[in-house]
């Protein structure tokens, strides 16, 4: 664990320190102005370049710490259920129900046991979900009702069952065949999913929202759109940019680039189009077309493969220690057992909890160079590119209640993105034409 910790450690230092290393003088004078606003401002209070009215700060407020309290709870809950489960033998239950009802079928007694978990776990999970779902109808983030919600979630089950007990019986196959090296050899089955997965997510997304050509009802959207597409040499045809009716379920925005190679396409939620200018669509559009032309998608899928890597490899030690030493308690014998996929569910959770705060801090810088990439991406298409992304991220902090200043221990470990003060601050200060500086993604125009 110690190696593993180091490892780690010193590849989050090499990152962060290589970051650094690589901004440019505009982009080091933007940070540090960033910084000082919200070092100079109490926690949870406005700054200069992004602020709440009195009614909206204190949603934020409020919605901060709940935020806090349930993420932390939310993580908790599922190490800790899944040890209940184990202890009061429910896994061990679930697997004599399905061997005893399907005896001669080991597919029939895999997805029987699946689909008695997973209505377990909906169980037990259901308190947690009905609350986050309440909590967004109460600060107007969401206006889904509650049959939809529950058609939503019936069918991310319906979809988990199937082609989870696809991937449950390859890895259970896979560890009778190899008992000792299961972990590697399975591993590199998951490398395909990971990008079958990312190519099938558009097509996935049309089971729970309705899409419509962007051409339809935004052809000057479109239009220039095509401007930052051809700015950032993506192949992107105006046939794949669509309008998401987000509104029907969601008040919050979005506009995004989903999908892989031919998969590909721009997504724009029709509450973005609402309750933002064209300028300041451009803007987002441009920050997540930067994920793509900076090459994101691709370190992204090869740190998840990674990620899956070490996964798997402390998963079977894990499992060959916690089965050793509890089995004969949690009623599993071996990891041959069909409970012995919640012993793995265990290690996957503890390990996410583990690696959050270096997922996340990756993950920030990131969307820390997507946010510049779409600042001078947009510039020359839009009259002042730094009003245009402060206004961007007002609009979209505004919308979410956004905290301005939310504690740096909080931001560290657990936003996947800075925090919408820091962006709102940078992008205000951020001006690579200026004399003497240079841009860090376009050469000067």
């Amino acid at each position: 664990m110690r190696v593993r910790r180091l490892l780690l450690i010193c590849l989050f230092l090499t990152f962060t320190l290589g970051a650094r290393a690589s901004e440019t003088p505009a982009e080091h004078a933007a940070s540090v102005y960033a910084q000082q606003e919200l070092d100079a401002a109490p926690r949870h209070a406005n700054i200069p370049d992004y602020s709440l009215s009195p009614d909206e700060l204190a949603k934020s407020r409020q919605l901060s710490t709940i935020r806090v309290t349930l993420h932390f709870v939310e993580e908790a809950w599922n190490i800790l259920s899944l040890l209940i489960l184990l202890g009061l033998g429910v896994f061990a239950w679930m697997q004599k129900v399905a061997v005893k009802r399907f005896p001669g079928s080991r597919w029939a007694q895999g997805f029987l046991f699946l689909l008695l978990y997973l209505l377990v776990d909906f169980l037990v999970s259901l308190p947690l979900d009905v609350y986050q779902q309440r909590l967004s109808l109460q600060y107007g983030l969401s206006v889904q009702s509650w049959p939809s919600w529950l058609g939503d979630t019936s069918k991310s089950l319906g979809l988990t069952w199937f082609f989870g007990g696809l991937i449950m019986m390859l890895l259970f196959y896979i560890i009778r065949k190899y008992p000792r090296r299961w972990w590697v050899v399975f591993w590199g089955f998951t490398i395909p999913l990971v990008f079958l997965i990312m190519f099938a997510v558009p097509y996935i997304n049309h089971l729970f929202n309705h899409y419509e050509p962007l051409q339809q009802s935004n052809p000057e959207l479109v239009t220039r759109l095509e401007q930052v597409v051809k700015k950032g040499h993506m192949d992107i045809p105006p046939e794949r940019m669509y309008l998401m009716k987000a509104s029907e379920k969601v008040t919050t925005l979005n506009a995004d680039v989903e999908g892989f190679g031919s998969s590909k396409r721009v997504v724009v939620w029709d509450t973005t189009t609402r309750k933002m200018t064209p300028d300041e669509i451009l803007f987002v559009f441009g920050h997540e077309s930067g994920h793509y032309v900076l090459g994101h998608i691709e370190t992204g899928l090869a740190a998840t493969i990674m990620g899956l890597f070490l996964s798997f490899f402390f998963a079977y030690y894990f499992v060959q220690w916690a089965i050793g030493t509890f089995g004969p308690r949690w009623g599993i014998s071996s990891q041959n057992d069909w409970a012995a996929l919640a012993v793995l569910l265990l290690v996957f959770s503890i390990f996410g909890v583990i690696s959050e705060p270096i997922e996340n801090s990756f993950s920030r810088m990131d969307e820390h160079a997507a946010d510049v990439y779409g600042q001078e991406a947009v510039h020359g298409l839009v009259a002042d590119p730094q009003a245009v992304a402060k206004g961007a991220f007002d609009v979209l902090g505004k919308i979410s209640y956004a905290d301005p200043n939310p504690s740096p221990l909080y931001e560290f470990w657990t936003y996947s993105h800075p925090a919408i003060g820091r962006r709102a601050a940078f992008a205000t200060a951020y001006d690579p034409w200026a004399l003497g500086m240079e841009p860090k993604y376009f050469k000067k125009q």
